[in-house]
């Protein structure tokens, strides 16, 4: 059996506290049955999200002591834009708060009424931002990536045909940008193959259309090509990142998650005058465009991040906790998205919860029981997240129903996942006859995941 190296030592601890089954119960309920809607203290894991919610290095901390607080033309900026402009290769660089902010300062200049943004399985906030502007999302993604159990290695991949589709019916005037998400969190956090987004930018480069990254989990997408793909597996993943985003026109970016910070994020950009054109709409929604809604200290750090996690003992070990996570489940029969991804373990709600209608959202039920089990809390990327037709008012039924177990960088220990199959283990094997849902107390409208409430039928 292989070693398993750990490239770091825990220096500083933060204590945590498991309530007991009572108080668990009565949180949940004064929640509404949403997770999101807990103090962070009820929580004894805590597998939200892994935006903004791991641990800093102590060369990250170190950077941030050289924060220059300017409002204009902060050094720090300059190193972050050099950061970067080096890891990345896109020359133009606009700091944003966070993820979203960049989404809405890229589509408030590119897309109108009307128009499309094809991709694969876009997130809920990209979604949202879309048709906040009037636009539609169009999801290319290929019908492997909508199969929870079955067995390809990029199931993050774009359908050329679908995309094709896509421009045969809206045309070059009607499509704003092509989005590649990398790695496809909504998909299950599954890679796109370089061959797949080198076939995807030609097509883009061919019909006169923008092509884009959600560039999140960039590097941890770049690991698993170098892992994947044999033409690639001898290369570095800084060269291997630079290959990637020369077939972008730009990306979006939240430093929450592959720049390992816990706020912050960019637009990068190649072209000279799409920069001046998004530049207002920063200074607008966010701040002066050397700043972007950031501190100084928060630029120093993230520039740090974004170089530390391109190292590839960091990438091989969050990967394999990921991975040693989902395997640990399997072993105990527990339905999950395979192959596992790579910032989280998706567990397949329609098939743990086998007897419960779609439409009494049985992910969302998952993440209920296994906060009243442990004090174990996730997240569900499934119906309620899918929202309702923007057109039509109907739910919208996703490809997949999923509850996912979202690992944050360089915090939790070994100890702490054999205790989460332990929770899991027990939910599961305890709901095999349940035939109830659950059903919304209060819908909230737009994005209803993180603040609706639900009741137990």
């Amino acid at each position: 059996m292989a070693r398993t190296v750990v490239p770091y030592k825990i220096k500083i601890v933060e204590p945590i506290e498991l309530l007991s089954p009572l108080e668990r119960q009565e949180r949940i309920k004064d929640a509404g049955l949403n997770v999101f809607r807990l103090r962070s203290k009820y929580v004894y894991i805590d597998l939200l999200t892994d935006s903004g919610t791991g641990a800093m290095s102590h060369d990250q901390l170190s950077q941030m002591m050289l924060g220059d607080e300017s409002y204009a033309g902060s050094e720090s900026f300059y190193r972050l834009e050099e950061a970067i402009q080096d890891i990345m290769h896109l020359p133009f660089v606009i700091p944003v708060h966070q993820g979203r902010a960049a989404e809405q300062v890229l589509d408030h200049v590119l897309i109108q009424k009307g128009m499309v943004v094809p991709g694969n399985t876009h997130f809920d906030t990209t979604k949202a931002h879309i048709e906040f502007r009037g636009g539609r999302a169009i999801d290319c993604t290929i019908a492997e990536g909508r199969d929870a159990t079955c067995d390809h290695p990029f199931k993050g991949n774009l359908d050329l045909g679908l995309l094709s589709q896509a421009y045969e019916k809206y045309g070059r005037e009607q499509i704003a940008y092509v989005l590649i998400t990398v790695t496809c969190n909504s998909g299950g956090g599954q890679p796109v193959s370089m061959k797949n987004i080198k076939e995807v930018s030609e097509f883009c480069r061919q019909n006169g259309l923008p092509v884009f990254f959600d560039a999140a989990r960039f590097a941890e997408n770049a690991y698993f090509i170098q892992q994947r793909e044999d033409e690639h597996k001898n290369k570095s993943i800084r060269s291997i990142v630079r290959e990637m985003f020369s077939c972008v026109d730009g990306c979006t970016m939240s430093a929450k998650k592959d720049g390992l910070v816990p706020i912050g994020g960019f637009l990068a950009l190649r072209d000279e005058k799409l920069f001046e054109e998004m530049k207002p709409s920063d200074i607008l929604f966010e701040g002066f465009y050397t700043y972007g809604g950031m501190s100084g200290m928060n630029m120093d750090a993230m520039a740090q991040g974004l170089m530390e996690v391109c190292e590839e003992s960091y990438l091989a070990h969050r990967i394999n906790q990921t991975a040693y996570l989902g395997q640990e489940l399997i072993k105990r029969e527990v339905p999950i998205v395979t192959p596992i991804g790579g910032h989280a373990v998706f567990i397949d709600g329609r098939r743990f919860y086998s007897g419960i209608p779609e439409d009494e959202f049985p992910a969302q039920l998952v993440v209920v029981e296994i906060y009243r089990e442990g004090g174990i809390r996730a997240v569900e990327i499934g119906s309620c997240l899918a929202g309702r037709d923007p057109d039509t008012g109907h739910n919208i039924r996703p490809a997949l129903d999923l509850c996912r177990l979202t690992i944050p960088r360089r915090v939790y220990t070994q100890e702490h996942f054999d205790y989460i199959v332990d929770v899991v283990d027990t939910v599961h094997k305890s709901g095999r006859s349940r035939r109830k849902g659950l059903a919304f107390d209060m819908e909230t409208k737009g994005i209803r995941h993180f603040t609706s409430t639900f009741k137990e039928l």
